[in-house]
């Protein structure tokens, strides 16, 4: 299993069987990223919540690719209405065994939803997302804040991976993620949801310095990572 860091919360994840999977795609509009749409072919697109920054590119790359959009029920019927032909809906702590592996939704605590001519539409509620696949566990925090069940997360699933938000203002900051990431017991945490916009400007690296027995490691916008 490879892992691309393409920004934000943004993950481009290839399994051994060539499976292509991206999280929260928020590309084009992210001015941090410099990578073109069309060289992305995505088989499923894994959201975990309703803001903009998450769903981003997810409609044009679905449509493109003829991938499929799993996430929470409201959104994907949001995602219906945008036109997407293949969504999988799914519920906190509910999962589902695809072709290539397991992706269940966890709890996360944010708000979801977009304003549209005006109006507010709910998205359904914020999630994480657990990936199961190549006998690895990878887990995708989302947006949250630092709660106590994440504990349970990690008790109950042996994590290879966690991608942790720590940009402080819409999520938790580096202190609370640094917490968080020790109820998890994660192998290896790398931060994500920072710097993006000046709001959530902080420093991975200070962040990565706060963790002990657990292997953190600051990931470049582009960069691959082996999970083996």
């Amino acid at each position: 299993m490879n892992i691309t860091y393409l920004g934000h919360s943004a993950l481009a994840v290839t399994l051994n069987d060539g499976t292509n999977l991206i999280v929260d795609p928020f590309i084009s509009g992210n001015p941090l990223v410099d990578v073109e749409l069309d060289t992305l072919h995505p088989d499923y697109i894994l959201l975990t919540h309703g803001h903009y920054d998450h769903i981003g590119d997810a409609v044009e790359l679905a449509n493109v690719n003829n991938a499929t959009i799993v996430g929470m029920m409201e959104l994907m019927k949001y995602m219906k209405q945008k036109g997407v032909q293949q969504t999988h809906g799914l519920n906190l702590g509910g999962g589902h065994d695809f072709d290539f592996g397991r992706i269940q939704l966890t709890p996360a605590l944010h708000s979801s939803g977009l304003e549209e001519e005006g109006q507010l539409i709910y998205l359904g509620e914020a999630a994480g997302i657990l990936i199961k696949a190549d006998g690895k566990t990878i887990y995708h925090a989302g947006d949250t804040a630092d709660f106590s069940d994440l504990a349970l997360i990690g008790e109950q699933h042996e994590i290879d991976c966690a991608f942790l938000p720590i940009g402080d203002n819409f999520t938790m900051g580096p202190k609370e993620a640094a917490r968080a990431a020790k109820r998890l017991q994660a192998k290896r945490v790398v931060p994500i949801h920072y710097n993006t916009f000046p709001a959530i400007k902080q420093d991975p690296e200070a962040f990565v310095a706060q963790l002990e027995a657990q292997n953190g490691y600051v990931m470049q916008i582009g960069e691959t990572i082996e999970v083996s």
